[in-house]
């Protein structure tokens, strides 16, 4: 599941988290709040202002982190400018403290990638990285990507911002597992435009894990009790296809 730090008060949140877990979720993607959520719609990015406004916003996260890491596998999801403001060994070693498995940056920028990738090694860190279908035209711009990412790789079931409800291309998000699978060893895991249980359960067999944020974040701020439902529905129209980890 795909939850961002900070939207309601730590209390609120801690059961939030065990209310997830509980109802099936088997990895938890933390998300921290950035203000320029460039790929994220705008369900997203409004629980990421809603989260700035409450302020000290890596202190939140690590919070989160540490409860969430208690429950389930976690991984923190980031945006570069963060990264680059605090330092990539310093976030690394505070998101590793903190109980991360992971931390993938959404928007990390290729002159950056060495330095990144060597910081979250050296600090235990997975560097699970999203590949979009767009701009990864050949199969060598691939393989490049991939090298250094480990953990997994993310490919968006659709080319739209998080949030899109619309059809998906589920033969182009096949053949673009299929090449992702040759260009590297690492799981794939699909997130973004999966709206619904029932896609979820059409994505699921063509990856190796499905992540579910959008319709997740969208109850956690309107209508928390039924967080826990909803959690279940999607969890259930996985099995036995995948996992479950959390973000769309």
């Amino acid at each position: 599941m795909f939850v961002p730090a900070g939207l309601h008060p730590p209390h609120v949140e801690r059961l939030h988290l065990d209310q997830i877990a509980w109802a099936g979720a088997s990895l938890f993607e933390v998300g921290l709040a950035h203000h320029d959520a460039g790929l994220d719609g705008p369900v997203i990015q409004a629980a990421y202002r809603r989260a700035l406004r409450r302020g000290n916003v890596l202190d939140h996260t690590l919070h989160t982190v540490e409860h969430a890491s208690g429950l389930r596998p976690t991984v923190v999801m980031t945006y570069w400018e963060p990264v680059d403001r605090h330092g990539p060994e310093h976030l690394a070693r505070l998101f590793a403290d903190a109980g991360a498995a992971g931390v993938m940056v959404v928007d990390l920028p290729e002159d950056q990638a060495a330095r990144w990738q060597e910081a979250a090694k050296a600090a235990g860190l997975h560097t699970p990285r999203l590949v979009p279908r767009r701009g990864t035209g050949s199969d060598s711009d691939l393989t490049r990507v991939a090298a250094g990412a480990s953990g997994w790789l993310y490919a968006p079931a659709s080319t739209a911002p998080t949030g899109y409800s619309g059809p998906l291309d589920l033969p182009a998000l096949a053949d673009f597992t299929e090449r992702l699978r040759a260009a590297s060893p690492l799981p794939v895991v699909s997130g973004v435009g999966i709206s619904t249980p029932a896609l979820a359960a059409r994505v699921a067999p063509l990856v190796d894990a499905v992540v579910i944020g959008t319709p997740i974040v969208r109850a956690l701020t309107t209508d928390p009790d039924q967080v826990r439902a909803l959690t279940a529905a999607f969890a259930q129209a996985l099995i036995p296809n995948t996992a479950t980890e959390t973000r769309a």
